[in-house]
């Protein structure tokens, strides 16, 4: 052993002529990993702080309105079709009113209230003996293809139990029939409320609105 040498130590850590062992602590890479992988998520958190408070004092990137936040935003409602397109009103729908049942006088008492609630009213009488006797409903309002959407639902509102249905005639004019379980028309502050919502329906809101 040389006198080099501290005690204890030999094999490869045994000095040889003019060199010495170099006596190096082992590097410690994990830590070092760690500490950067913390350091890159400790700045990207300060990043994400700094663009939240960026986007809340600058209104996230839109110009803001002089009248409010909410003025330039559109409220999401959905127009109804009936808005953009009118419906007729009672006094311009002409109705027949015509008796399927055993009950005489019927027909003509149904077409006095419905005069009274601002109809034309056409032919009154009897059902003819397609329909007669043969309604097991309140009513049966027959009117052309093209008055299904607009006057059949108007007249629809006095007597809402009634059937609808389609036929090939070529005038405007409506039918009511009444069946065998008809009592009264709707009562007349139900056919109003009815009348009022079917003729001025209001927007339907969307989940939110849209900017």
């Amino acid at each position: 052993m040389s006198m080099l040498t501290p005690p204890g130590m030999g094999g490869q850590y045994r000095i040889r002529g003019n060199k010495y062992p170099r006596m190096r602590r082992p590097r410690r890479r994990g830590r070092l990993v760690v500490l950067g992988v913390a350091s890159a998520v400790v700045l990207g958190m300060l990043g994400w702080g700094t663009l939240q408070l960026i986007d809340v004092f600058t209104g996230g990137g839109r110009k803001a309105s002089a009248a409010g936040p909410k003025s330039d935003c559109s409220t999401g409602a959905t127009p109804s079709p009936a808005a953009t397109a009118p419906l007729p009103k009672p006094a311009t729908i002409t109705v027949n009113v015509f008796n399927a049942t055993t009950r005489s006088g019927l027909a003509k008492q149904t077409a006095d209230e419905l005069k009274k609630r601002g109809f034309k009213i056409g032919d009154v009488g009897n059902a003819t003996k397609e329909y007669d006797k043969k309604v097991k409903g309140t009513g049966l309002l027959l009117g052309p293809t093209t008055a299904q959407s607009t006057s059949v639902q108007v007249l629809a509102t006095q007597l809402t139990s009634a059937e609808r249905r389609a036929d090939t005639r070529k005038g405007t004019d409506l039918d009511l029939i009444l069946g065998a379980k008809f009592k009264a028309l709707t009562k007349k502050t139900d056919a109003d409320r009815a009348l009022a919502a079917l003729t001025n329906p209001k927007p339907t809101p969307t989940d939110k609105e849209t900017c």
